[in-house]
């Protein structure tokens, strides 16, 4: 099913659709993450990508309870935008030799991939309270604070030592 496909014709079916779409891109980035702390040389940044594992997990968790309040099935719905976000990291990170610019551009990946997260949990929570769904925004609000506290703490760290490393 499209974004635009002739599957969505309200606003429910649109919200349910991108309620999949993030399912699918937790799931994604679950998978993808043991595999940015292995390459992470800066202790601090394997930390960080190992809290935000345990952290997704939990949110897969919500999503979960989101679909069951909502009253549909929890499936994903392919995403290719969280594909090409974590295939462009992949792709980077085995070109990069030097351990200090491959932190670098680890950040700038898990970044990317944060907000991607941040505009669809936005989106959602707005959506969940038009449709009189406080229930389901409560929970897609929470994910979504967690992603912008990933997303602060990956900046900061940024900031402060990994790129001035890297430079």
């Amino acid at each position: 099913m499209g974004l635009f496909s002739k599957d969505i014709e309200s606003m429910d079916d649109l919200f349910v659709h991108q309620l999949k779409d993030i399912y699918y891109a937790e799931k994604r980035i679950l998978k993808a993450l043991p595999g940015m702390v292995d390459k992470a040389t800066n202790l601090e940044l394997k930390q960080a990508f190992a809290t935000h594992q345990r952290e997704t997990e939990g949110q897969i968790q919500r999503l979960e309870q989101v679909f069951q309040l909502h009253g549909v099935e929890a499936e994903g719905a392919k995403c290719p935008a969280i594909d090409g976000i974590i295939d462009e990291a992949d792709d980077v990170a085995g070109d990069v030799d030097d351990k200090q610019v491959l932190d670098a551009a680890l950040v700038a990946a898990a970044q990317a991939v944060e907000h991607y997260e941040i505009s669809r949990y936005g989106t959602l929570v707005a959506w969940a309270q038009l449709l009189g769904r406080d229930d389901c925004a409560e929970l897609l609000a929470q994910n979504l604070a967690e992603e912008k506290a990933t997303d602060e703490k990956l900046t900061l760290l940024a900031r402060s030592r990994i790129n001035v490393l890297a430079a």
